[in-house]
């Protein structure tokens, strides 16, 4: 069984340091085999904030792959030259310079996509330059693998969520994606967890790919949902996908909901369902 951990919205800048503590802590508990971070890092790109999330990131399993892409505050906010002429150079200096990650084993294969842009504060995009990227690094894939995509802004939102929150030339990105069998998307941003199904919004005869968002982790901005990430678990054709959500009274980490899918030839089944 491979065990990936989806953490998104870290925010250093803006933490609870208790709550990142245990989450470094739990992480080590679970043992994970891969950890994803989908973006927002530091909440104003500052340079001790990328410092204190560069600690963060070494302190979490060394046996653990790090597949980590930027996200929209990841970007210099009021610092007009550095978002527009080097907007991503603290990210690359105290995080990574790779900007496309991928990895893959003998069961996943997992490619990261920066979707963060200069010209706008909060929403992001998907050009069709990275579009081409996924598609040489993922269509050529042994079907029997766990195809995965990462990206800070989401492919698909919870109820109540405008589209405008929606990754950008998303309907172009996941006609290819489709077309190389992505099999989940994991995205953050929102600062809600959910889970979909992608058939719900994109009609791709014969595929649906489960679209899998993470709230924030560790910041104070809660937006109504307690902290929380992520931890999938693959013995194919089945996935588990447990939310495990911050408990205060116990200053802890514990599941708060657990779903379980297996793969069919068009899409996911829930368990159960």
């Amino acid at each position: 069984m491979k065990t990936i951990i989806h953490l998104s919205d870290i925010h250093f800048g803006r933490v609870d340091y208790t709550v990142v503590n245990q989450l470094i802590k739990t992480v080590a508990e679970i043992r994970p085999d891969v950890v994803v971070v989908s973006g927002d890092l530091t909440q104003r790109a500052r340079s001790h904030q990328f410092i204190e999330a560069r600690a963060f990131l070494d302190a979490l399993p060394s046996a653990a792959t790090q597949i980590v892409v930027p996200g929209n505050h990841d970007i210099p906010l009021y610092h007009v030259y550095n978002r527009f002429a080097r907007p991503l150079d603290k990210y690359r200096r105290f995080i990574t310079d790779d900007l496309e990650p991928f990895y893959r084993d003998d069961e996943i294969a997992i490619v990261g996509v920066n979707t963060a842009r200069s010209l706008t504060t909060k929403y992001g995009r998907i050009n069709e330059r990275q579009v081409i990227g996924i598609k040489e690094k993922m269509c050529g894939l042994p079907d029997d693998l766990l195809k995965v995509v990462v990206t800070h802004h989401p492919f698909d939102l919870p109820a109540g969520f405008e589209a405008k929150n929606l990754v950008g030339r998303a309907k172009l990105a996941m006609k290819t994606l489709a077309d190389c069998g992505a099999d989940v998307f994991l995205a953050g941003h929102l600062h809600v967890s959910n889970i979909s199904h992608s058939a719900e919004r994109y009609k791709i005869a014969g595929h649906s790919a489960l679209v899998i968002q993470a709230g924030t982790a560790t910041s104070t901005r809660e937006r109504g949902e307690s902290n929380s990430f992520n931890v999938l678990r693959l013995a194919r054709p089945r996935l588990i996908v447990e939310r495990l959500e911050y408990q205060p009274n116990q200053a802890h980490f514990a599941v708060s909901e657990s779903q379980e899918f297996q793969q069919i030839a068009n899409g996911w089944k829930m368990v159960g369902k």
